[in-house]
């Protein structure tokens, strides 16, 4: 650990997780776990066409099934809908394609036909196998690259176009300059393949209408209880007032949680007509099939270079496709766009790209959504690099932010205020120990092993703070016997806060964090706010419980002072227990404070009202907090079978001040094993009608503790300047830095063959050298 950042009696230490005891005890509580008296249970009769006319629905047999209540489809519900817009697109997002039930036609395998309500599951589904769906098929639209070109059928003929958003290339003297100028100009195009979130917990809800009442209850697997109440209530039609969401425990999202679906609002409309609580919880080939898909991107880059290998203007255009039904801000292509220089020097820069529609699942907003820029940079440098002769590593060393360069204006337009690229750079090579690896290569090689190093760098632009995700708030209270309670905004599905937030609040309080209870995920309950997402816990939810605290914090040293005859600045808080500087004896309790505070007002001091409660809300400084990291790993590529085995995984972070280092650990972790998955096994195909051919485990191949090796981390503590804590998020970081640190550690094992890295995928980039290789041998 480098620059360690001064901390709190609990900030900065390896305080162990308050959730574990529940989740590893088997207690925690998922949405399938809550019980309501006459629950009915629904499946989904799905289209088994990417394309086509739907022309017969008939559920006559299904609804003649003992045990089945009701059998829905599009003219049942879809009417009904009236706003589909997200707090995150405001009204807007109006204009985003959307539908309950396929209706007239199906465009996607997958997609939802009907709705069948029973009394249990197994009744739905025995139902659901009776449904008689009538499709005449059409030759669907698959490949994006197809999808942009003016011959490709509509995917929604309504719209005429299967483009849903174009950034065109803009001149732009400066780099067309630079490119005509420069010693060497280099162009290679990138494919990167479809991949899916893959949570442990399925996607489910419970819904329940109180028709006396007139007020609906939702438990839902969810990232946000608000954003999932927004949505609920304007495509019911229902005040927001009326509706009640409650998170229970979330067994991860990964982004595909951050908005109700089609499938949930139809559980939702089916509580109301029906009168009884409604469920439906997502099998796995459910989830896998269209439970939102990621990363299906292009990516054609150019660099302009000099002689030594300096990036003297670049060109990127991307190519992402959006499935038939996007969710809202399934498009990363303005941000992949904004970010592409990443952590490194480049004077002049142009970027373009389209997002296409395609008959396939629709694509959501997976971890770090923006990755294909720093796959297709990363790929890029090394690949110049290997053609000019010049190590990797120096290339970056050549080309990267440095300290000296800040504040340093992207090409852009994005301000970096910090960034510690070079520091994490040589920070991983150091811990790694390159120099040495190296050497050693030259010796494997020589003995026909194929060993290779990759690395790659990434600026990761977290704590969104700007529209829908502006702020957060947070509730503090001390109770009557001095422990405190948070009432926060975030949603956790795994990023730990009831601990890190804890954490910040006991040290802000002088209490002991074992006193400190994260209360979140109740919309009757919690503060307003958008939930978790955008790596933003722990600069925005920690500095809303951060202010709230101190607030709370000098209420509760004014009414010691006045109770001890102290000045405040003299008051110290300690472990709950407050005394004057240098006078031990002097003292109080927290508890006791708090015992005035509520029970004995007329005890106050004048200006200070009864209770000890504060509510904060917190916007960062800037819209964006950076921060980065290095990742280097190492690899073997066996010359017979082709296996690739990653022998060593490095990953130098810089987050600002950490506020639980192992819980910073466990992010960049489940981050890397993500980004391993995705580039060695994880790939979800469709054939060239659409059909899925990846919708199990036994097809759609997940990294286990044998494919990954374990991962070391180094520290760089950087206090940010946009917050009081000096936090940065790291959330998504992991995930896409580590797809181009491995594809280039294969690759550079396979350099000595002449294996050539253009023009295919992360996947397939595997499979071609491994085909190269075979033949090779």
């Amino acid at each position: 650990m480098r620059g360690r950042a001064t901390g709190g009696r609990f900030v900065g230490q390896r305080v162990p997780r308050h959730e574990d005891v529940r989740f590893i005890t088997g207690t925690g509580q998922y949405v399938d776990d809550v019980v309501l008296r006459g629950t009915l249970h629904v499946a989904f009769a799905r289209s088994d066409a990417a394309r086509g006319r739907l022309t017969a629905v008939d559920t006559k047999a299904a609804a003649d099934l003992p045990g089945v209540v009701a059998v829905l489809t599009a003219a049942d519900l879809n009417h009904l809908v009236r706003e589909w817009w997200t707090d995150f697109e405001g009204p807007n997002g109006q204009s985003r394609q959307f539908r309950l039930f396929a209706d007239g036609d199906v465009r996607f395998v997958g997609e939802a036909v009907a709705m069948v309500v029973a009394e249990s599951r197994y009744i739905a589904e025995d139902a659901v196998e009776l449904v008689e769906i009538d499709i005449e098929p059409e030759t669907p639209v698959v490949d994006p690259g197809h999808a942009a070109t003016a011959v490709a059928p509509p995917v929604h003929p309504e719209l005429g176009s299967n483009v849903l958003l174009e950034l065109p290339p803009v001149e732009n003297p400066a780099v067309e300059s630079a490119f005509s100028s420069a010693p060497h100009v280099f162009t290679e195009t990138f494919h990167q393949h479809r991949y899916a979130c893959v949570p442990m917990e399925t996607r489910g809800i419970l819904a329940s209408w109180d028709a006396a009442g007139r007020e609906l209850t939702v438990w839902v697997s969810t990232q946000g209880q608000f954003a999932a109440q927004g949505l609920i209530g304007r495509v019911l039609g229902i005040p927001e007032a009326q509706i009640r969401v409650i998170m229970p425990d979330v067994g991860g999202a990964f982004g595909q949680k951050m908005f109700p679906h089609p499938e949930e609002l139809a559980v939702a409309f089916a509580t109301r007509q029906l009168g009884r609580p409604v469920k439906w919880i997502e099998d796995r080939r459910e989830n896998l099939l269209c439970g939102e898909h990621a990363r299906e991107d292009r990516a054609t880059i150019s660099f302009a270079v000099d002689d030594q290998g300096a990036i003297l203007a670049a060109k990127a255009d991307f190519l992402e496709s959006a499935g038939a039904f996007p969710v809202a801000g399934g498009s990363a292509l303005l941000l992949t766009t904004s970010i592409f220089p990443g952590p490194y020097r480049i004077a002049a820069a142009a970027g373009s790209g389209k997002t296409v529609y395609t008959n396939t699942t629709g694509r959501g907003s997976y971890r770090g959504p923006w990755m294909i820029e720093t796959v297709a940079r990363e790929l890029m440098i090394d690949h110049v690099a290997r053609i000019l002769g010049v190590d990797p590593l120096e290339m970056r060393r050549r080309n990267v932010v440095r300290e000296a360069d800040l504040p340093y204006t992207m090409a852009t337009g994005l301000v970096y205020d910090q960034m510690t690229a070079a520091a994490t750079l040589e920070q991983a090579a150091e811990l790694i120990g390159y120099d040495e690896l190296r050497s050693r290569q030259a010796e494997q090689r020589a003995e026909g092993r194929l060993v290779g190093i990759g690395m790659s760098l990434l600026a990761e632009p977290s704590a969104v703070a700007f529209g829908w995700f502006s702020s957060d708030a947070a509730v503090v209270r001390i109770g009557l016997h001095g422990r405190v309670d948070v009432l926060t905004t975030a949603a956790s599905h795994g990023q730990s806060l009831e601990t890190t937030i804890a954490q910040v609040a006991a040290d802000e309080l002088g209490v002991d964090v074992a006193d400190v209870r994260v209360i979140q995920g109740d919309t009757a309950v919690t503060p307003f706010g958008p939930g978790t997402g955008g790596s933003r816990s722990a600069v925005v939810v920690a500095g809303a419980a951060r202010g709230a605290a101190q607030e709370v914090r000098a209420k509760l040293l004014h009414i010691a002072a006045h109770r001890l005859e102290a000045a405040v600045e003299d008051l110290v808080i300690e472990d709950g227990r407050i005394h004057v500087t240098g006078t031990p004896t002097r003292a109080t309790t927290v508890a006791e404070i708090a015992r005035l505070a509520y029970l004995d007002i007329a005890a106050l001091p004048p200006d200070q009202g009864p209770g000890l409660e504060a509510q904060y809300r917190y916007s960062p400084r800037d819209k964006f907090t950076w921060s980065n990291a290095c990742h280097m790993c190492t690899c073997e590529v066996d010359p017979v079978t082709g296996a690739v085995t990653l022998l060593r995984y490095v990953v130098s972070e810089d987050c600002g001040v950490m506020i639980n280092p192992s819980v910073v650990e466990g992010q960049i972790a489940g981050g890397v094993v993500q980004g391993v998955g995705g580039t060695l096994l994880e790939h979800f195909v469709y054939d060239e009608d659409g059909n899925p051919l990846t919708t199990t485990f036994m097809d759609y191949l997940l990294p286990t503790a044998t494919e990954v090796p374990v991962i070391e981390y180094g520290h760089i503590e950087t206090p940010a300047p946009t917050n009081p804590g000096g936090h940065k998020g790291m959330g998504e970081g992991g995930a896409i830095a580590s797809p181009p640190a491995v594809i280039n550690a294969v690759a550079d094992a396979l350099a000595p063959l002449g294996a050539d890295q253009s023009r295919v995928g992360v996947a397939e980039y595997i499979a071609d050298r491994l085909v190269f290789v075979a033949a090779a041998t």
